[in-house]
């Protein structure tokens, strides 16, 4: 049987990739609010820290091995596609640099719903 166990030091298999991508995102979302904040020093968009926050969010969320991961990344990725749509309106090839990214980051983490659903209660 799988331990999908995401409290004290056992972790199966399934818990220490869900703690790799935690790791990740927390990463990716320092460096997205580091450049964010420099980003609004200089009079630009607010959007890469307020973003970077959400990835900060998302992996504390999945680091801990709440369902509440998805959500928050969820509103991110809605976030990014309004920003995106507000930035270069409906002109497809400019979105993929800004969308491709945090999609495949989605379907990631949708992949985890299972494994978030299953964990075992301490």
């Amino acid at each position: 049987m799988t331990d999908y166990s995401m409290g004290g030091s056992s972790r199966g298999a399934v818990g220490w990739l869900l703690v790799a991508l935690a790791v990740l995102l927390a990463v990716l979302g320092l460096v997205l609010v580091a450049g964010g904040i420099w980003l609004i020093t200089l009079g630009g968009s607010w959007y890469y820290a307020i973003a970077g926050v959400g990835l900060l969010i998302t992996a504390y969320c999945l680091g801990r091995g709440l369902i509440q991961a998805v959500l928050v990344y969820s509103l991110v990725w809605i976030g990014t596609v309004i920003w995106t749509i507000w930035e270069v309106g409906f002109d497809w090839w400019a979105w993929a640099p800004r969308v491709v990214a945090p999609t495949v980051i989605l379907i990631v983490l949708l992949l985890c719903i299972p494994a978030l659903s299953l964990r075992k209660r301490s």
